[in-house]
């Protein structure tokens, strides 16, 4: 099976998951030759004993357009987890969660799967664009950055709105054209 590279974006209202909760959550499925197949956009209820986090939430109130994209048609997390993890089984390959940062995204997306599905499609991995420039780039981890990496990667891709399905695409297209650089589609 080849691999399905599935940007994932998530807003969320905390640094974790559980006594915070993830208000949406995005993904676009790429093959590695850089052909967007499907997206999947959902916006969740808060936990019932969760709260947000007041730095998280402070910052979400200087993005009042995203905060509304997040809470609008809110679904439940169970219906809304399985909803995904129905999506996930049925693209044509195995999943590859990638994530900028995927640190943070992945975090909350396995807890989740984990939490309301008891199984995740990716299993215990996620990839990291951050790292992959880092590796590209031949440069230090933390001097890894947006504006340090080269611009012809940032072609033709959308702009960054903290709109999780708008940065899921926007992320893929950035590692698509980096793994296209990288030499092209790799074996399976």
């Amino acid at each position: 099976m080849p691999e399905i590279y599935v940007s994932t974006d998530i807003e969320a209202d905390g640094p974790i998951p559980g006594p915070h909760s993830l208000l949406s959550l995005a993904s676009a499925a790429f093959t590695a030759d850089g052909r967007l197949l499907d997206t999947f956009s959902v916006t969740l209820d808060t936990l019932p004993d969760a709260t947000g986090h007041p730095d998280t939430m402070a910052w979400w109130a200087t993005q009042p357009d995203a905060w509304e994209a997040a809470r609008r048609e809110t679904r439940p997390a169970a219906q809304a987890m399985a909803s995904y993890h129905a999506w996930l089984l049925q693209l044509p390959g195995k999943p590859v969660f990638v994530g900028y940062p995927a640190s943070y995204d992945f975090l909350f997306v396995y807890w989740y799967l984990m939490r309301f599905v008891g199984h995740s499609p990716f299993g215990h991995a996620a990839l990291d664009i951050k790292t992959f420039a880092m590796s590209l780039m031949r440069r230090p981890f933390r001097s890894v950055t947006k504006r340090t990496m080269p611009r012809r990667w940032f072609a033709g891709t959308r702009a960054h709105t903290h709109v999780a399905l708008d940065d899921a695409i926007e992320q893929g297209e950035l590692f698509c054209h980096m793994l296209r650089e990288h030499g092209g589609q790799l074996g399976t």
